[in-house]
């Protein structure tokens, strides 16, 4: 039988009768690229409530701010409370600026609170989470 590329009576005959399996190597498949550990670059805070105003704003919540710059907003079905208290002193005391209180349907209360060196952006994926997989 003749190989590719072999020369028959002059002439060439590529891969005339053979069969060829082929099975991916691992050599050939694209690498996974992960960046390297100092190529990262992770949310540090802004001390701002930009992407979670905005998240909150979107899922259509009541939102009010009061004269001391403070912000609160609660989900259209009252289930969850949220506050941002950049000026309140008994947050202060705490050493927060994200207030997040949860009343479900049928369960028990609960709160979670974000210190003022929390990204407001990790701060909104936490409540678009919570958003996702409510049950309230």
């Amino acid at each position: 039988m003749p190989h590719a590329n072999v020369r028959v009576s002059g002439k060439p005959q590529l891969n005339e009768g053979i069969h060829l399996t082929v099975s991916p190597s691992s050599t050939l498949l694209p690498a996974v690229i992960r960046p390297a550990a100092d190529a990262l670059n992770w949310l540090s805070a802004d001390h701002g409530a930009g992407a979670v105003l905005d998240l909150l704003d979107a899922l259509g919540w009541a939102i009010v701010d009061t004269p001391e710059a403070n912000v609160h907003a609660t989900s259209p079905d009252g289930c969850v409370y949220v506050d941002w208290l950049p000026e309140d002193p008994s947050a202060w005391q705490r050493n927060i600026v994200w207030h997040v209180r949860v009343q479900p349907a049928d369960g028990d209360a609960w709160v979670q609170e974000f210190g003022l060196h929390t990204p407001s952006e990790a701060v909104a994926g936490f409540l678009a989470a919570l958003v996702t997989n409510s049950s309230c």
